[in-house]
């Protein structure tokens, strides 16, 4: 019944339970084997002290961990994907606008174990990334197994999303938040209560399996001296928003640098994600604080245990080490490592503030945490979730003002220097324009087989007309879209074009139909009322 005329509302709420809890079993699943991998590889029994644990540790040892993972990496990715390249939160997104609430299921499974291994093996990432993705696989199946539309198919992404960012971070509210802002890019009211039971049920397992208690502990005292200070405040924004456009930038001239390399080397693709566990393994003799996703050091930032120098050093080497770790595609998420890099800026920013002006200050450890906050918002391009899953993650909500200042200018400066944020500027250099709004993208969903007036249909083109059109060399693939077909209309100043289908190389293209220019701009008024009333229903 479900699978030929979709579920009801109530049937919906319990299909969005049961993925929550699917989906929080992966995330706990995820980070449990995380977890256990370093243990055993690194030879410690508190992976919450690897770093502190890795720098006693034999500099061989730190040295051939990654090169193994980056092995195992490469050699899973080159077997198993098309194109050697792990599968994260961008995808996602892409697959909530453009594929009815689709991502890819085995290349989807794959990323996963490889963003796995790469972070057990000292690859310099975060989890949530692949969990994301993980949680949207199970979510796929769903889709697929009850005929969602397009509509509930982004409802059940936004659903293993929430709940996959819950269970990961105890934080109920920032994963629902996040799963509406940054995935599905919206907050429609039909939306909101499946995708909070799906937060609430991975919450809950989250908390059976790890314990109610927050990611990190704040020191006792974190006075904010109020009006005072706030000008401070917005500065660390500023200077967040920088520094996550220099992330983000860093990231994408490294990916460019290997692409670069690549074509010009030709070397195997398994030895790229190897090559990059090698040159990471060099800096962690040094720099083991780089190993996984940071949170030793980022507790030790909130903590204010960091002198200046070692948080404007750690700061510098953990953007490399991500940007080498994602352009060598070895996998992981982008939130963990910007918590990071965000407290070790504030950090430092609050020591020089504190030090200029101490009787005008509070504790120097809370612009640590606004700039925790800064600097993820700005990466993410989500300050709403990511203000909220600072406090959650914390357990800190006395200080909002002073987080709310620094992530509001540090977005707004970030927002102006990337296409809004990390993921969508990733989509953008492949070609996928999500952040300019449905206009830029909407003419890509929409197949022109689908709008097509066939030949001998009722009103269909005349087939003379076409048959000149297609030996001029002007017509359309039975196989495109939109997107391509649109701007013929400009060029050939007709009101429609030929629409053709190819056989084998030795036959001449056959007529297929025509797309006329009045449906065409029909289809998009469609889609767009579709869009307009998923949004604001």
């Amino acid at each position: 019944m479900i699978r030929s005329h979709g579920p009801s509302q109530v049937q919906f709420w319990f299909i969005a339970l049961a993925l929550g809890i699917v989906a929080g079993l992966a995330a706990i699943g995820f980070r449990a084997a995380i977890e256990v991998l370093q243990a055993w590889l690194y030879g410690t029994d508190d992976v919450a002290m690897l770093h502190s644990f890795a720098a006693s540790l034999p500099w061989y040892w730190l040295l051939i961990l990654p090169v193994i993972g980056g092995l195992a990496v490469g050699l899973l990715l080159d077997r198993f994907t098309e194109d050697a390249r792990v599968r994260s939160v961008a995808e996602v997104i892409e697959g909530a606008a453009l594929r009815e609430g689709r991502v890819e299921r085995k290349r989807g499974l794959i990323s996963a174990l490889a963003s796995m291994i790469t972070l057990s093996t000292g690859g310099s990432t975060g989890r949530e990334g692949p969990v994301v993705h993980l949680a949207s696989v199970f979510a796929t199946y769903v889709s697929s197994w009850i005929r969602a539309d397009g509509i509930t198919g982004r409802d059940l992404l936004g659903c293993a999303v929430a709940a996959a960012v819950s269970a990961s971070f105890n934080a109920p509210i920032a994963g629902a938040l996040f799963a509406l802002e940054v995935v599905l890019r919206h907050f429609a009211v039909h939306a909101f209560a499946p995708i909070a039971i799906a937060s609430v049920a991975g919450t809950v397992l989250g908390r059976l399996v790890w314990g109610d208690v927050t990611e990190f502990v704040l020191p006792d005292k974190n006075a904010l001296a109020f009006y005072v200070e706030l000008p401070a405040f917005m500065l660390l924004g500023l200077l967040c928003g920088l520094i996550a456009v220099v992330l983000m930038r860093a990231i994408f001239w490294a990916d460019d640098l290997a692409n670069a390399v690549q074509a010009r080397l030709a070397p195997p693709r398994w030895m790229r994600p190897m090559t990059t566990g090698l040159i990471l393994g060099l800096i962690a003799i040094f720099f083991p604080h780089i190993i996984g996703v940071g949170y030793e050091t980022t507790s030790a930032a909130l903590q204010g245990s960091l002198a200046l120098d070692l948080a404007v050093i750690f700061v510098m080497v953990k953007v490399a080490a991500v940007a080498i770790t994602m352009a060598g595609r070895m996998g992981g998420g982008i939130f963990s490592p910007s918590l990071m890099i965000g407290a070790l800026t504030g950090l430092a920013f609050g020591t020089v503030a504190t030090a200029i002006a101490p009787e005008f200050s509070g504790e120097g450890t809370l612009y640590a945490l606004a700039g925790m906050g800064a600097v993820a918002a700005a990466v993410l391009g989500a300050p709403i979730s990511t203000t909220l899953i600072v406090f959650e993650l914390t357990g800190d909500w006395q200080t909002g003002l002073a987080v709310m200042v620094a992530v509001s200018l540090a977005s707004a400066v970030a927002s102006r220097l990337v296409q809004r944020s990390f993921f969508l500027t990733q989509l953008a250099r492949r070609g996928v324009h999500l952040a300019a709004g449905p206009q830029a993208w909407l003419l890509g969903t929409i197949r022109v087989e689908t709008v097509m007036r066939a030949t001998g249909a009722p009103r269909a083109a005349p087939e003379e007309a076409c048959r000149e059109m297609i030996a001029e060399g002007v017509f359309v693939q039975s196989g495109a879209t939109l997107e391509q077909a649109m701007p013929l209309f400009e060029t050939v100043q007709r009101p429609f074009v030929p629409v053709v289908r190819f056989g084998p190389e030795d036959e001449a293209p056959e007529l297929w139909g025509a797309l006329f220019q009045v449906d065409a701009l029909r289809a998009v008024n469609r889609a767009l009322t579709r869009m307009a009333a998923e949004e604001h229903s």
